[in-house]
């Protein structure tokens, strides 16, 4: 499998890597699913769905802030990755939505909260500035990022210059002294498959955000379902790495899970 700094073109499909992932909610939004309600799960019958090896005794919640442009597919990234579903048709994103997949990785198990941020004139500065606009609430507390730019357009790519910026400014705690971000952030150029229209070469951006951002870079294709799981696997391990299960709120697991809700990744 490609590393975030690799250079892999086969769009084949991310390789399975024993990193679990399941689905818990159902609802509503023009028909689709909505991550928002939880469905109950099938009564407990003792025995794990998971088999051995797998700490189910507590779960960790993670939240992660998707943000980017107008039309650079983060929601069908988000979509891709939680409902294995990609749509041609494009709606924007007009208020916040919030997804809540499950992921099991080494051997322990996290609940994600991830926030399909609509775009911003700017990331907020302040708690305050946060809750007067219900489209970034939650944002400034989230545990990681993942800005997504359109590898064919420019100007996306300057937004999440931008906003990326801004996180480290603004965000109490995210910076250290050596101007690197503390909070994981993710770099993410979307529509890999219309790769030869890019503005600009791929190491290139990589450099960038890898050596002079020190931030996380993959590439991916919603379309595709090529290097979903990835971007989300690197960003949790990020995460992990960093020291952050501290930090994150143990709840326990309601319900048994469904063995057919999981996917091995």
């Amino acid at each position: 499998m490609e590393t975030c700094g690799g250079e892999e073109d086969d769009l084949s499909g991310d390789m399975k890597t024993g990193f679990f992932f399941f689905s818990r909610e159902k609802g509503h939004r023009s028909g689709l699913p909505c991550p928002c309600v939880e469905t109950a799960g099938p009564a407990d019958s003792g025995a794990s769905p998971w088999g051995t090896g797998v700490d189910q005794g507590m779960v960790e919640t993670l939240s992660i802030a998707v943000i980017g442009a107008p039309g650079v597919g983060k929601t069908s990234i988000i979509r891709q990755f939680v409902y294995n579903d990609f749509s041609e048709v494009y709606t924007p994103t007009r208020t916040r939505y919030v997804y809540r997949p499950s992921v099991i990785l080494n051997g322990n198990m996290y609940e994600l909260k991830i926030l399909d941020v609509p775009p911003m004139t700017s990331f907020p500065s302040s708690s305050s500035q946060e809750w007067l606009d219900l489209r970034c609430r939650g944002v400034r507390n989230a545990n990681a990022y993942i800005l997504v730019y359109d590898i064919c357009c420019v100007d996306s790519f300057e937004y999440v210059k931008m906003i990326r910026q801004q996180i480290v400014e603004n965000r109490e705690g995210s910076s250290s002294s050596s101007g690197s971000s503390e909070v994981p952030i993710l770099v993410v150029g979307s529509k890999r498959d219309l790769q030869r229209q890019r503005f600009t070469p791929r190491r290139a951006v990589s450099v960038l955000v890898k050596k002079t951002w020190k931030c996380g870079y993959v590439e991916c294709s919603a379309k595709f379902n090529w290097h979903v799981v990835l971007l989300f696997k690197e960003l949790l391990g990020s995460a992990v790495a960093r020291g952050m299960r501290q930090n994150h709120t143990s709840i326990r697991l309601q319900g048994a899970l469904q063995r057919n809700r999981c996917t091995l990744m």
